[in-house]
């Protein structure tokens, strides 16, 4: 019995850590995550399979027409018994013949439209996920924070330790303990700043993602660094202008109005419609007769819509440049932000990182053996403090200046 009491305990304990265990996701998960659950691209998805619908319906070929009839029915004549006797029955059928590729043409122009909807679906994928990655790196950056607000209010604490045991046995006044004790705030302060941007910043990745996990629970991963390896502008250019989904459709939409000016010109065309039809008229026992109707198109030959969709091509053909330039100017804002955040986290990373850890260690030592002044020591904490923090945001403003990238580029070219 004990023994099944201590297994049903372990269990019970196993089914609460599970529930309360968190949830970590990289950033390729969280991709996956907003792609399956946001709304607007399910929409934008139900859009694309409405556009192939209508790629059925515009290939339909035309109804063909049945018409019955029963002509000189007499329910006057003078037999009552045969009210139908001189009846002559009648059958006839037709069908439009649509010339010039017309239903094919059609056909074209849907799937045109299939085509434009199926890279606007893409496009707000990229816009989306643009906005969705700054979210996430959102988090990155506000956990790297929280840790150097951590960090320096464990070393500072230390620091403090050994000052108290310094004013004990006589070597600083009691004010200059006063002093340092009184700096702490600031570090106190920056420690819960950083946890409550933490938050901020995983609630807008929750609301992205339409989940309702609790904070304490939902936490992501990732590299938090930058790289000075970079490809050169040309290539970027390159990679933008196979990729981006706005330009394919821009492109796609000049195909579509080519193909809708000559369907135009095809709907200009007269369309004949043949006839057949039975009858029987006496003495003649039955009979059948064929005719074809032509419509003269002396006034309407569609000329509007001609003139229309000519136009609509030198549009298309306009956005696909104004498209090119947007594309070459999105690219070249975003490598001048990245190589302008390279230059600086450059020397950062080479000497400036170390040189701050270098000189507060050393003004702290030389402060504790009556080397330094206070303020001396006080200026090279908040030099370390700042220099660490500088650093950090311009690793976010590097990382964010990537996403901007991947963004001009239309996919994921900086990881």
């Amino acid at each position: 019995m004990p023994r099944l009491l201590g297994r049903a305990l372990a269990g019970l304990l196993l089914i609460v850590s599970a529930a309360h265990a968190q949830t970590v996701l990289t950033w390729e998960q969280v991709r996956e995550r907003f792609r399956a659950n946001n709304p607007n691209l399910a929409a934008s998805r139900v859009a694309v399979e409405q556009s192939k619908a209508q790629e059925v319906t515009a290939y339909l070929r035309p109804n063909p027409q049945a018409t019955a009839a029963l002509d000189q029915i007499d329910p006057f004549t003078p037999d009552p018994y045969r009210p139908l006797g001189n009846t002559l029955p009648f059958l006839s059928a037709s069908y439009l013949h649509e010339r010039e590729h017309k239903r094919e043409l059609r056909r074209d122009s849907a799937r045109g439209a299939t085509a434009i909807a199926s890279s606007a679906l893409a496009d707000q994928d990229r816009t989306l996920l643009f906005n969705l990655r700054g979210a996430f790196v959102g988090i990155l950056h506000a956990k790297e924070i929280l840790r150097l607000a951590q960090d320096n209010l464990t070393y500072y604490d230390r620091v403090l330790e050994v000052n108290r045991t310094r004013q004990q046995a006589g070597d600083i006044s009691e004010v200059d303990l006063g002093r340092l004790e009184l700096q702490r705030v600031q570090y106190e302060s920056d420690l819960q700043n950083a946890e409550v941007s933490l938050r901020t910043a995983k609630i807008q990745l929750l609301s992205l993602l339409d989940e309702r996990t609790p904070i304490e629970q939902f936490d992501v991963t990732g590299k938090f660094d930058f790289s000075e390896q970079m490809m050169p502008l040309e290539e970027f250019h390159a990679a933008a202008l196979d990729a981006r989904p706005d330009l394919k459709a821009a492109v796609q939409a000049v195909v579509k109005s080519q193909t809708d000016h000559q369907l135009a010109v095809a709907n200009g065309s007269a369309d004949p419609t043949f006839s057949v039809d039975f009858g029987r008229n006496p003495p003649i026992p039955a009979y059948f007769g064929v005719s074809v109707t032509i419509p003269l198109r002396l006034f309407d030959r569609n000329q509007g819509e001609k003139l229309r969709t000519e136009l609509d091509i030198s549009r298309s053909q306009a956005l696909v440049t104004a498209g090119r330039a947007q594309i070459f100017s999105d690219v070249d804002s975003a490598y001048a932000t990245i190589a302008g955040n390279i230059a600086l986290l450059r020397p950062y990373k080479e000497k400036y990182l170390q040189q701050a850890a270098t000189v507060r260690d050393t003004v702290s030592f030389a402060y504790q053996n009556g080397g330094a002044s206070l303020l001396d020591f006080l200026s090279a904490q908040n030099d370390y403090r700042n220099i660490q923090l500088s650093y950090l945001n311009l690793v976010g403003s590097y990382m964010t200046a990537a996403g901007q990238m991947n963004l001009a580029v239309g996919k994921e070219v900086i990881p």
